[in-house]
């Protein structure tokens, strides 16, 4: 049992890599340890004794912080965590959103073809046209702002990529021999593409939405920065850099911490996309046999 598990994790390391193993660790820190360092109301006494404490140092109360404490004298190692839990769960619900979407409208568009593509192509040039931050602080700024309205924000700005992707893989695949035996057996056309011409045409946009999640993630933080995202006293990267601004000059780690953690986030989200490409990118199924809809008292070539 051992060797099997042992097996199963090699061959998953094998795949996701080291940026994926840390993405795996920051996840699941962002779990468990805000939970299990759960701090309750402080004493002002407490929190003046333990305010701005530096990495690898004491406080006044002796407790020790890897990375420091922030003005309010909470340890920036389960504030970083806390933050992740938004941020990543921000950023890859925002490209998830923007995925499901972009997959939608592309495949609608290279499977009818005619003036429906040519709508959903205008409609996508016109906004890819607009810099996504500067739609990004339009869109916010006209709803009151919160996480529901960021992750909306982030899926309605940013599907015209994986739309351009879907679309020309269902281009290509539509026009395969086996597409065409089955639209000559009279196979439902949307029977054809659930089964035949999407998971062909899917691989790209799961590419797409992996690289999609770090930009995601900084748009996410460039919003609350700003004060357009995540609230207070919601914990976020972006609000996180932003309540440091003001301890630069006093306790630089406070805005540090979050700022490098950011930049580790999304590399590490970046090479997992580069990683998977090819893996996700490969033709599926062999177009050299005909569909699993030809009836079997039927000849096949």
């Amino acid at each position: 049992m051992h060797s099997t598990l042992l097996r199963s994790l090699k061959r998953a390391y094998a795949v996701v890599g080291l940026p994926g193993t840390l993405l795996l660790l920051g996840a699941t820190g962002a779990i468990l340890l805000p939970w299990l360092s759960a701090d309750g109301t402080r004493p002002i006494e407490d929190v003046l004794r333990t305010r701005l404490t530096p990495p690898l140092a004491r406080d006044g109360r002796g407790g020790w912080h890897l990375l420091g404490t922030d003005a309010f004298g909470r340890d920036l190692l389960v504030r970083l965590f806390v933050g992740a839990r938004i941020s990543l769960f921000v950023g890859m619900a925002g490209s998830a959103l923007s995925a499901l979407l972009g997959s939608l409208l592309g495949a609608v568009a290279g499977w009818r073809g005619g003036g429906v593509d040519r709508a959903i192509v205008a409609l996508g040039d016109a906004l890819l046209a607009i810099p996504r931050l500067v739609l990004l602080l339009v869109i916010a700024a006209l709803w009151s702002p919160g996480l529901a309205v960021v992750i909306v924000v982030l899926g309605l700005t940013g599907w015209m990529a994986v739309m351009r992707l879907v679309r020309a893989d269902v281009q290509g695949v539509r026009v395969l021999p086996y597409v065409e035996g089955a639209h000559a057996l009279g196979v439902p056309a949307w029977r054809v593409l659930r089964r035949h011409v999407l998971p062909n045409a899917l691989g790209s946009a799961l590419v797409a939405t992996t690289l999609g999640v770090g930009n995601a993630i900084v748009l996410e933080s460039g919003l609350s920065f700003l004060g357009l995202g995540v609230q207070a006293p919601m914990a976020s990267w972006g609000n996180m850099i932003a309540g440091g601004r003001e301890w630069l000059l006093v306790a630089p780690w406070i805005a540090l911490v979050p700022g490098v953690a950011l930049i580790a986030t999304v590399v590490c989200a970046t090479f997992l996309g580069e990683r998977l490409a090819p893996l996700l990118t490969r033709p599926r199924g062999n177009v050299s046999r005909a569909p699993s809809e030809f009836p079997a008292d039927q000849p096949r070539s």
